[in-house]
């Protein structure tokens, strides 16, 4: 017997998994028409679906208005959470089967930072296809927020990214380690020199990468120092930071990745140059919705990263 009204109800048989999924549809969109698009049903019926879901475990799970959506109880809540584990393990269920228990199968959905897809990505997703050509696996390129978001969502399974930012309710291990450096056009002064400091870089023009968690590392390298960067231009993409830098004969940029091309787009040449004293290191992680369990499909491309990426003895 169990102490639990919601456990036990879920044990009479007059709950359907797809009165579950059409709950957690709607519970994840906020509103029954999001469900039904998704879902591909009509409204009426993903609605009547979570009405019969509330009648056989005799509870209020989530109150709908017009114009507001779907707002979940405390009890929603509960059986929101177990409803995602049990659709998940049925899920997991047809995919070991599918498998025969010799390989891999079913989705995977990756997130990826937007300034470290383009060296990480390319290579993991190459060599696991390679290992488990019957996983099919999807991905997004996008800021930090996102993808924390994302993964806290459920939306995605894992996600590479920094260490930064409010992590703190993911689990994650370390990939490598960055430390910011400056960038400079080939004719600007600082190019020639072996080394830069902030002083001497706080009063020129600052190209700044803003986008989240860059933004924050490039101003608190000056902060740090007590100093005050001159923002000369903000930008969004971190290839178009680059072209600017290498136009230019006075403005600099700081960045953390480093590109094995040493060319803007338009062909010119960016010169990179270490920063004394150095800059904190910034940690890139595997990283994964904390008390999440990984799916067998994850729990591979993590060992896949781990050999591509040894911890240094």
């Amino acid at each position: 017997m169990t102490d639990d009204p919601v456990a036990g109800s879920l044990t009479r048989g007059d709950v359907t998994l797809r009165q579950l999924a059409h709950f957690v549809a709607a519970a994840e969109e906020g509103t029954i028409s999001g469900a039904a698009h998704r879902l591909h049903f009509s409204p009426s019926a993903i609605s009547a679906s979570i009405s019969e879901l509330e009648r056989a475990l005799g509870a209020e799970l989530c109150v709908r208005r017009r114009a507001q959506g779907v707002t979940l109880t405390p009890t929603g809540q509960l059986v929101l959470t177990r409803a995602r584990r049990l659709l998940i393990d049925v899920a997991e269920l047809s995919y070991a089967v599918q498998g025969d228990g010799s390989e891999l199968v079913g989705p995977l959905s990756i997130g990826c930072f937007v300034t470290l897809a383009t060296t990480v990505l390319p290579r993991l997703l190459d060599e696991f296809e390679q290992r488990h050509p019957r996983v099919s696996v999807d991905f997004i390129v996008g800021a930090q927020d996102e993808l924390h978001q994302a993964l806290v969502a459920g939306q995605l399974d894992a996600a590479i990214m920094y260490d930064m930012d409010g992590t703190e309710n993911l689990d994650r291990f370390q990939l490598f380690r960055a430390r910011g450096y400056a960038l400079f056009g080939e004719n600007h002064p600082l190019a020639k020199r072996d080394v830069v400091t902030l002083e001497e870089l706080a009063p020129l023009p600052l190209i700044l990468f803003d986008q989240s968690p860059s933004t924050r590392y490039a101003m608190s390298v000056f902060e740090a120092r007590g100093l005050v960067p001159n923002v000369r231009h903000r930008t969004h993409a971190f290839e178009l930071t680059r072209s600017l830098v290498a136009r230019s004969d006075t403005a600099y940029a700081i960045l953390v990745q480093r590109p094995a091309n040493k060319m803007s787009y338009e062909g010119l040449p960016i010169i990179e140059k270490d920063i004394v004293p150095p800059p904190a290191a910034v940690s890139v992680v595997f990283a994964w919705a904390k008390d999440a369990e990984l799916s067998p499909r994850a729990d591979a491309l993590g060992e896949l990263l781990r050999e591509q990426y040894p911890t240094p003895a």
